[in-house]
């Protein structure tokens, strides 16, 4: 199915799966044009940056729980502007519209593999790689790949780690760890203060993408070795932008599609 064409019958607001600066953009964007939008925030951060428009926090239930979001609600279209990483929802998202015919569009920031530095970088496939290859770098380690994965590498409980989140764990780690708790963007000459002061040696990261480089220009300018996580891959056919004016051009257009 052409998930970017079919679009249901009746007239009613965009569904921005969000909780990401793009997602956060591209409802400024539909509210500033006068098209309804509802952004969709998962509800893992305590106090959220909120969007404007309309906004529900929590999960779906599964693919069942967003068919009976999207039919309730008359959406007309879905953007998925998760974080690249949110496999799930995504393929919870291909799965719903495809069930509906509702038009789904991802909005995923440029990948960092295309970086002049990408080739100096130890890719990795998944989490429990990138352990085994920063393990053989150094012992003190900047853990930069989110809060909800920071228990698959408990084993790492007598090697100094350096973590920042800008949520609490909910998880008990290592007593070697230090967890800062602070919310970006931070700058480049601060990243590298940051990584000095803790005798970093590897920085292991997620490919989150987009403009925010600071921890790896730092690494960079350190010397210090990056080990990166590729993306998972999409769920086939699913159309693709990699900027919010985009993904707003195709919600409007989809808007127009649907006028009666």
């Amino acid at each position: 199915m052409d998930r970017t064409t079919t679009g249901p019958a009746d007239h009613g607001p965009v569904l921005v799966l969000g909780g990401t600066t793009d997602g956060r953009e591209l409802a400024t964007l539909l509210v500033a044009a006068g098209i309804p939008v509802t952004s969709s925030l998962a509800g893992r951060v305590t106090q959220p940056n909120l969007p404007p428009g309309g906004v529900r926090i929590g999960g779906f239930g599964g693919t069942t729980g967003l068919i009976d979001f999207l039919r309730s609600h008359a959406i007309t279209a879905v953007v998925d502007a998760t974080h690249p990483f949110a496999e799930h929802i995504t393929a919870h998202a291909a799965l719903a519209c495809d069930h509906t015919g509702t038009p789904l569009l991802r909005l995923a920031r440029p990948s960092w593999s295309t970086r002049a530095q990408a080739a100096t970088w130890h890719w990795a496939d998944g989490l429990t790689e990138a352990r085994i290859v920063a393990e053989g770098l150094g012992s003190r380690i900047f853990l930069a790949i989110g809060r909800q994965d920071l228990h698959r590498f408990a084993s790492w409980e007598h090697r100094y780690v350096l973590t920042r989140v800008i949520t609490a764990p909910e998880s008990a780690l290592p007593e070697s760890w230090e967890v800062i708790s602070a919310r970006g963007p931070f700058r480049c000459d601060d990243e590298q203060d940051l990584m000095r002061s803790r005798n970093i040696q590897v920085l292991v990261t997620k490919d989150s993408g987009g403009p925010t480089t600071a921890k790896l220009d730092a690494a960079t300018a350190l010397n210090i070795p990056v080990v990166i996580v590729r993306r998972p891959a999409l769920p086939a056919g699913l159309a693709t932008v990699s900027s919010p004016r985009e993904a707003f051009s195709w919600a409007a257009r989809i808007r127009g599609n649907t006028r009666r």
